[in-house]
């Protein structure tokens, strides 16, 4: 065979492979925290009940040998803990390795398993520090992985391939599981353990993740990661910010007791519009006056909370979460007073991000 023929044969078969086997398998490293999708149950058929954060990253990486198959997949256990007992510590922690991991040019993704309860959160946390365009997606299981029906394996095969997928870039951090991807700053746990509990109610999923591959339909516009103004390289800490719930017959003593405890912010869950009953509303200009910040948010978890709506918050000096749920207009409390204590600055970052 010449040397033109020897080319040209070349040639049609490069075409011929597949285009997975043309292009490199993108990096990732998986980040374990514990949780339901580390956890184990007494029979295949537990489902509530069982005990959270009992198996290691390694075995939830062999347990899913498909893995190998789109991706170089490394594991590191950074913690492990059924996630109610997620604080504000472990998220600085979690927060920096991240960061570490996406500096580096040979990690093209990150993953984090983590625990249902809080997932929201951790995710919301890590969109408003990681500083990098990377992917990361959080993801979880609500069954463990001892039932007959566990839904670890398939969550975390599809988080892989998000966190290595070039159109998860810039997207922000993800929560993936179910088969559906959902932005940090919308999604919400709706059910206690339903597969199907993550849901961005009224905006909407991201999209789906079908047939290996990431399907985006929209992405968020609110600043994050890459975008984001605030960093936690240099913190050991975190202000403390509370929340108190809204109910009939609500009183001062919730508001009272976190002052005295010693919060720098309050985020108010309230009724309705972010209403508040005349016992609360004193309680938290007393707090006002007393140099805590004082967030305005609604217990609904949907919709916006309108400034000057339903209190005079330009008179009382109190800031409106916009459509951020409770849990999570502490988290961007928090870091904002590690920046600010100007009421109109911070009034700017929640209408921000």
């Amino acid at each position: 065979m010449s040397l033109k023929a020897s080319r040209f044969l070349a040639l049609l078969l490069l075409v011929a492979l597949p285009a997975a086997a043309q292009q490199p398998l993108p990096n990732v490293v998986i980040l374990a925290t514990g949780g339901t999708i580390a956890g184990t149950g007494a029979t295949s058929t537990t489902t509530v009940g069982y005990t959270a954060a009992k198996i290691g990253v390694e075995a939830l990486i062999d347990a899913v040998p498909e893995l190998k198959k789109v991706a170089n997949v490394k594991g590191e256990q950074v913690m492990q803990i059924a996630s109610e007992n997620m604080n504000n510590e472990a998220w600085l922690k979690l927060a920096k390795r991240v960061n570490a991991l996406l500096a580096q040019p040979d990690v093209d993704g990150v993953v984090i398993t983590h625990g249902t309860d809080t997932i929201e959160e951790t995710a919301y946390f890590l969109d408003l520090v990681v500083k990098s365009d990377k992917p990361v997606v959080v993801v979880g299981a609500m069954r463990p992985s001892t039932a007959i029906s566990a839904d670890g394996p398939i969550n975390l095969y599809n988080a892989v391939i998000l966190a290595g997928s070039k159109d998860a870039i810039g997207k922000g951090v993800l929560v993936c599981l179910n088969d559906q991807i959902n932005a940090a700053r919308e999604v919400t746990k709706s059910n206690t353990a339903t597969a199907d509990t993550f849901r961005t109610p009224e905006l909407g999923f991201l999209g789906y993740m079908q047939d290996n591959k990431a399907h985006f339909y929209r992405e968020s516009t609110r600043r994050h990661t890459a975008k984001s103004e605030f960093d936690v390289s240099q913190l050991d800490k975190l202000p403390q910010v509370d929340i108190v719930y809204g109910y009939a017959n609500a009183n001062r003593v919730a508001v009272d007791a976190f002052v005295a405890a010693g919060a720098k912010g309050i985020v108010n869950a309230g009724v309705g519009d972010g209403s508040l009953a005349d016992p609360v509303k004193a309680a938290l200009i007393d707090a006002r006056k007393k140099g805590v910040l004082v967030v305005r948010s609604a217990r609904a978890g949907n919709g916006i909370v309108a400034r000057n709506g339903e209190v005079n918050d330009d008179q009382t000096d109190f800031v409106v979460s916009d459509t951020l749920t409770a849990q999570k207009a502490r988290i961007l409390l928090m870091l904002a007073l590690t920046k600010t204590t100007d009421t109109k600055e911070i009034q700017r970052i929640f209408y921000s991000y």
